[in-house]
């Protein structure tokens, strides 16, 4: 135990949690990587609970307090941060606060950026008290821009900070443990990303007319979405303006999923290296087919072009990022191995060769929700060819219930997009994957527990790293 670094992933539904602690001369480093969730904020009450009681030390310098050496938010969507609640952390001394720059209200180098997510906080606030029916899909999005995420983004960025006499650090790419005050034996934290100019590498010239576009707009998109008792402007008629309504919908809501993607691909970025061992936590941090000046890129390629010295080597542990969704792991399916994204999946996990196993690890939390790209099942059973902690869980699931049955497990759904032209409903889900081996997920290792056996334990996923 002294020797080995231990990453846990807390079981927090569709969302991250994740408690690492580093060995440091007879002591531990211990480090909390977001606390987020789009469950009921009970599962990320009780991971903290779990978390302050069991595995952080005694406060020498104030008594009744755990020391958390390092708390990081990687970005501000609620899957990441809802659990940063004043509630959660009272008997918690934080001794270092990072977030990333993105959330930094003066960070002149995001100044479009930050406009950008105002503007869609204000329409997607005034679309959910309007009473718009909304898919699945959507709602979940609407739910990133809710009036609690916005409290808890004020705590992690000044509350907390303020409460444990320390200042919030917004880190990013190029930055590491040296640069801020943290020692830690046999051990450096990079920080590779994001890039410092926010707008430049992350908005693209398409969203910043778009954001042009809707400068101004809130107050009208509040006023005329669904209300029909709303003054119909002069200069239209009253039935070209109904018809209008569903479009005004369709942009905003377009503005809100380019907000969406950035948001994701600012997540902070951290390699951890320990001792001779590299381990990547890369919260949310999106792909795109290249990286393009001037485009809306995704952080896994900026990372490729700008830290490229520190990405390109095998990894022996990569935390998968969003929840196991098809935009967050650098891997096109559709390329050949020459592919710049391709190269970024190679370089950190290459394909073992003939007769050798792979010795990396990595963890996935998740939840099969009804989201056709969290997890995808195919992208997790081509991760476990080039990781060694995986399972087969079709398997381990027959063996402890002779009655399951795939065909209508929870893990298999009929989905169809209330917004799509699909003329029938379709199967999504892990069917005809879960005879593979695929890594460690927190919603597998809970499954199969009924719902009061899971409420009585905190479930958690523990990878050791000797």
């Amino acid at each position: 135990m002294a020797n080995k670094l231990l990453v846990r992933s807390y079981n927090v539904g569709c969302g991250d949690c994740i408690y690492v602690r580093i060995p440091d001369n007879g002591d531990h480093f211990h480090i909390l990587i977001d606390c987020g969730s789009l469950e009921s904020a009970g599962v990320t009450k009780q991971a903290i609970e779990h978390l302050e009681k069991n595995m952080l030390p005694d406060d020498p310098d104030e008594p009744g307090k755990k020391r958390l050496d390092l708390l990081v938010a990687t970005h501000r969507h609620e899957d990441h941060i809802k659990g940063f609640d004043p509630k959660n952390f009272k008997n918690i001394k934080v001794k270092n606060i990072w977030v990333t720059v993105a959330m930094d209200e003066s960070h002149p180098q995001a100044k479009k950026t930050l406009a950008l997510h105002h503007i869609a906080t204000e329409q997607m606030q005034a679309f959910a008290s309007s009473g718009v029916a909304l898919s699945p899909e959507l709602s979940g999005l609407m739910g990133l821009y809710n009036i609690s995420n916005a409290g808890a983004t004020e705590f992690v960025t000044k509350t907390l900070a303020e409460a444990n006499g320390i200042e919030t650090t917004f880190v990013f790419a190029g930055q590491s443990s040296d640069d801020h005050g943290i020692e830690i034996a046999d051990t450096k934290i990079h920080v590779l990303a994001p890039e410092n100019d926010i707008d430049r590498y992350y908005l693209g010239k398409e969203a910043d007319e778009r954001l042009h576009g809707l400068q101004g707009g809130s107050s009208f998109v509040r006023e005329h979405i669904n209300n029909t008792s709303a003054a119909v402007p002069t200069n239209i008629s009253a039935a070209d303006f109904r018809n209008l309504q569903p479009r005004i919908l369709s942009n905003s809501l377009a503005f809100a999923l380019d907000d969406t993607n950035i948001q994701n691909n600012v997540s902070v970025v951290l390699l951890i290296e320990w001792k001779n061992k590299r381990l990547l936590f890369v919260g949310d941090a999106e792909w795109e087919e290249e990286f393009k000046e001037g485009k809306k890129n995704g952080s896994w390629n900026v990372m490729w072009k700008e830290r490229n010295d520190l990405l390109s080597k095998p990894l022996d542990f990569l935390k998968i990022g969003h929840h196991g969704s098809i935009n967050a792991t650098p891997w096109n399916r559709e390329a050949d191995e020459h592919d710049e994204v391709n190269q970024i999946f190679n370089a950190i996990l290459p394909l073992p060769k003939a007769g050798k196993k792979p010795k990396a690890k990595c963890v996935v939390s998740t939840k099969r929700k009804q989201y056709e790209t969290i997890p995808d099942a195919q992208l997790l059973t081509e991760i476990a060819k080039r990781v060694s902690n995986t399972k087969n869980y079709l398997q381990v699931f027959t063996q402890n219930d002779n009655n399951f049955d795939p065909e209508t497990a929870i893990f298999n759904y009929t989905f169809m997009k209330e917004y799509s032209d699909e003329p029938s409903p379709r199967e999504v889900g892990d069917k005809g994957w879960l005879d593979k081996p695929q890594p460690l997920r927190t919603d597998m290792e809970s499954a199969g527990k009924g719902q009061a056996e899971i409420n009585k334990k905190v479930e958690f996923i523990d990878v050791e790293i000797s």
